[in-house]
C-alpha cells in the first residue's frame, strides 16, 4: 500500500515539474537573449558602450523594483496565477518590442526591457518555490541543479536561434557603416521573431493558468514579516550581509561575460557576434554540472567558491593583458573540432561562464547558514543581489569609454568582484559578528 502511495505521488509530480522545467527554460532563453540584442542594438542606433550597457541595466533593474510587489501579487493571486500574468507580463514586452523597431527610438527599446524584467520577476518569484516544494525534500538540490542546468541551457540556444532568424543574414555589415535603408532593415527583422516570442509566451501563459499544476499553500505571513527590523537584524548576521554584496558582485560578473561578449565581438569585427554569449553558456553549464559532480563529495563550498574567484581574477587579468590579434586559445581548443577562429582575449571572456558557475549555489548555503527564523528574509534579501546585472555593464560601459582600452579595458571593473567573492570564500561566511 505505502509503495503504491509513493508511486501515485511520484506520478503527480511529474507533470508539474515538467511545467516548471519548461518555464526555467523559457526564463533563461528571454533572459540570455539580451547578449545577442546588445550589440545588434548598438549596431543599428549606434550607440555608445555606454549606451549599449543600458539595455541590460533596464532589464536587471526591474528586479530590484518588483521584487517586494511580485511577492505581495502572489499572496493575493497566488502561484499559478502568478505565473501566468509574469508570462502576460512577458508577452507586452515582446509586442513593445514591434514599436520600438518601427521607430527606432531607443528609450522605447529600453522600456521594453524594463516591462521584460518585471514579468520575468513575477515569474521567478513565483515558480522558483514549485522547484522546492513539489516532490521530495531530499531530493530538492538535484531538482535545483537540473533547472539550473536549463536555464543555462537556454542560454546556449537563445543566441543560436536570435543569429538564425536575425543576423545570418546581415553578418557581411559588420563594421561597415550602415544607410538609413539598411538600419531600417535590420530594425524591421527584430518585428516578427518578438511578435512569434509574445504569441508564444501568451499561448504558454493559458497553458498554464489551465494546467494540472497544484496551488501551493501561501506560508503564513507574520504581520512583521519584511519589516525594518527583521532586515536590520538578518543584516547584523555578517555572512548573510556580506553574502548579498558577494552575490552582487557575482550577478554583475555574470551579465558582463555573458552579455558584453557580443559587443565586443562587433568591435572586433568578429562576423557571428550574435552567438558569442552562446559560448559563455556552454561554459557555465560545464562548470554547473563540475558542482553537482564534485561538491561535496571531493571539495566543499567554500574551497569551490574560493576556486572559481582565483580563476575569475586569472581570466580577467588576461584579458585586460591579452592581445586581440592572438588566436592560440581557438588553435589548441577550437579548431580541432571545427569551431571557428576568435581573439584568446574573447575566448578569456566566455571561460569566465566556467568561474561563474558554481557562485550563486556556493554563496547562498553559507550566506543563510544559521540565520534560523530570518531565513525567509535573508533569502530576499539575496534575491535582491541580482541588482548587480544592472550595474556591473554600466559600470563596464562608463569605463570601456574612460579607457585607453576601449571596451578591453572596461573588463577591469570585475577585478574587485572576484576579489570580494574570494574575501567572502576564504573569511566572509565565517564571520558571525562584526566585532
Amino acid at each position: 500500500m505505502e509503495m503504491t502511495l509513493k508511486s501515485e505521488s511520484k506520478r503527480s509530480s511529474v507533470i508539474p515539474m515538467a511545467i516548471v522545467a519548461g518555464l526555467f527554460f523559457i526564463l533563461g532563453f528571454a533572459t540570455w537573449l539580451n547578449g545577442s540584442l546588445m550589440p545588434y542594438l548598438k549596431q543599428i542606433l549606434q550607440l555608445t558602450p555606454l549606451q549599449a550597457s543600458l539595455i541590460l541595466f533596464s532589464f536587471y533593474i526591474a528586479v530590484t523594483f518588483t521584487a517586494l510587489p511580485s511577492a505581495w501579487v502572489i499572496r493575493k493571486v497566488g502561484y499559478k496565477s502568478g505565473m501566468a500574468m509574469g508570462m502576460g507580463i512577458m508577452m507586452i514586452a515582446g509586442l513593445l518590442f514591434i514599436p520600438a523597431a518601427k521607430t527606432q527610438i531607443f528609450a522605447l527599446f529600453l522600456f521594453a526591457q524594463l516591462v521584460m524584467g518585471a514579468g520575468q520577476t513575477l515569474l521567478q518569484t513565483a515558480v522558483n518555490p514549485y522547484v522546492v516544494r513539489i516532490g521530495p525534500e531530499e531530493s530538492a538540490a538535484a531538482r535545483v541543479s537540473v533547472m539550473g542546468i536549463l536555464n543555462k541551457g537556454a542560454g546556449v540556444i537563445a543566441p543560436l536561434v536570435f543569429t538564425a532568424l536575425i543576423l545570418d543574414s546581415f553578418k557581411d555589415r559588420v563594421g561597415t557603416e550602415l544607410t538609413a535603408a539598411q538600419i531600417d532593415e535590420m530594425a524591421n527583422g527584430l518585428v516578427i521573431p518578438y511578435l512569434g516570442m509574445a504569441l508564444f509566451i501568451g499561448f504558454l501563459a493559458i497553458l498554464v493558468k489551465k494546467s494540472p499544476l497544484p496551488e501551493l499553500e501561501s506560508e503564513e505571513q507574520d504581520e512583521q514579516h519584511n519589516t525594518k527590523g527583521q532586515i536590520g537584524e538578518a543584516l547584523s548576521h555578517p555572512n548573510l550581509a556580506l553574502g548579498v554584496v558577494a552575490l552582487f558582485f557575482y550577478v554583475a560578473v555574470e551579465v558582463i561575460a555573458g552579455d558584453t561578449i557580443g559587443t565586443f565581438a562587433l568591435s572586433l569585427g568578429v562576423e557571428n557576434y550574435g552567438v558569442m554569449t552562446s559560448y559563455t553558456m556552454i561554459c557555465m553549464v560545464a562548470g554547473y554540472t563540475l558542482g553537482i559532480l564534485t561538491i561535496p563529495r571531493f571539495i566543499s563550498q567554500p574551497t569551490a567558491l574560493m576556486i572559481s574567484a582565483i580563476l575569475g581574477v586569472l581570466l580577467t587579468l588576461g584579458i585586460l593583458f591579452g592581445d586581440n590579434e592572438s588566436y592560440a586559445i581557438a588553435n589548441a581548443v577550437l579548431v580541432p573540432f571545427g569551431g571557428a577562429m576568435l581573439p584568446d582575449t574573447l575566448l578569456m571572456i566566455a571561460f569566465l561562464g566556467l568561474a561563474n558557475a558554481i557562485v550563486w549555489p556556493a554563496v547562498w548555503p553559507l550566506a543563510l547558514s544559521g540565520m534560523g527564523k530570518l531565513t525567509s528574509t535573508g533569502s530576499a534579501l539575496l534575491v535582491m543581489g541580482i541588482a548587480g546585472g544592472a550595474f556591473g555593464p554600466l559600470f563596464w560601459g562608463l569605463t570601456s569609454q574612460a579607457s585607453s582600452l576601449g571596451q578591453q579595458g572596461g573588463y577591469m571593473v570585475m577585478l574587485p568582484c572576484y576579489l570580494f567573492i574570494l574575501f567572502y570564500a576564504v573569511k566572509g561566511h565565517k564571520m558571525r559578528s562584526w566585532k
